[in-house]
């Protein structure tokens, strides 16, 4: 067990290494409407019951299901996810909010608060923790701090393969970029990202008023259905995240002349007349399909010393 461990966080650094850019783009997202104040850990509590229970009930049936939510908070969602979850495990870094949560639900058998900052956790040992295969695959839930959203996102995709179905809740910027479509100025290496492990769905939007205190800022509620394609399109998951890297480096740039920094340019006008696409095209105009046989027509090229 232990050796299928140690492979299982060699793999997870590996691909956390080339979703970074990704993570970046979240941060250019949200960079402009921050929040000039903001709680301790950043948190913006849910008080509308109504969208409570439609982010509950985009999860489907849950009634044999391991739940995991990510930072509960004052417990708004969590009360509702107890009395339908088989198993709901909820992970809080505040240490007060936490030991609050603990002693509401100390009678619940089927839930479990964990005092935890969740980027430091594997769900294979959330698993364990409450005698659950690690390879059972659960269903992800919580209305996630903007502040660090990128962070959270990075780790789902890292551990892909232990979830079924994400909802997050994400301020509206982000949801714009992680749903949007070929051709469209929001499409990039987050959108890319989160389509090579999901299918992403938006679902709604919330106003600042749902939320105590309220943010500066619209939220809206994705629904992402782990779905990984990179065997589907032959691609290795993390050397294909980092040519998208270099095929996004520079937005104005067109898709020739970023993947002419990473290889020869020889190399590069001949794949992309392989595969039909034209060199003036920006990458934001290839779908993820484009961009794998693209990809796949120059793996194996030396790539140039230094090149992003």
């Amino acid at each position: 067990m232990c050796s299928a461990r140690n492979r299982a966080e060699s793999e997870s650094r590996g691909k956390s290494s080339s979703l970074m850019s990704a993570h970046r783009e979240v941060n250019a997202a949200r960079q402009s409407s921050r929040p000039k104040r903001k709680p301790k850990l950043g948190q913006n509590f849910l008080i509308d019951s109504g969208a409570a229970r439609r982010i509950l009930d985009a999860l489907d049936e849950i009634g044999n299901a391991v739940v995991l939510e990510i930072g509960p908070g004052r417990g708004a969602l969590t009360r509702m996810l107890a009395e339908r979850a088989g198993h709901l495990i909820a992970t809080e870094l505040d240490r007060e909010l936490a030991r609050t949560l603990k002693q509401e639900f100390a009678g619940k058998n089927n839930v479990s608060i964990i005092e935890a900052d969740f980027l430091r956790v594997r769900i294979s040992e959330l698993l364990e923790s409450i005698s659950k295969s690690s390879l059972e695959r659960v269903k992800v839930v919580g209305n996630i701090p903007y502040y660090i959203t990128s962070d959270i996102l990075l780790r789902l995709f890292e551990q892909h393969e232990q979830i079924e179905t994400i909802v997050l809740m994400v301020q509206k910027e982000v949801a714009d970029r992680l749903a949007a479509d070929p051709h469209t100025r929001d499409y990039g290496l987050l959108t890319v990202t989160a389509q090579l492990f999901t299918n992403v769905e938006r679902l709604f939007t919330l106003p600042p008023s749902a939320f105590s205190p309220p943010p500066q800022v619209h939220s809206s509620v994705l629904r992402m259905r782990v779905v990984p394609k990179a065997e589907l399109l032959g691609v290795n998951p993390s050397e294909f995240l980092r040519f998208c890297k270099l095929a996004f480096a520079q937005k104005r740039k067109t898709l020739f002349n970023n993947l002419r920094l990473g290889y020869d340019e020889g190399s590069v006008r001949a794949a992309l007349q392989k595969t039909g696409v034209e060199p003036g095209v920006r990458a934001e105009e290839l779908s993820l399909d484009a961009l794998a046989l693209t990809y796949k027509e120059l793996r194996g090229t030396p790539r140039r010393s230094g090149s992003p």
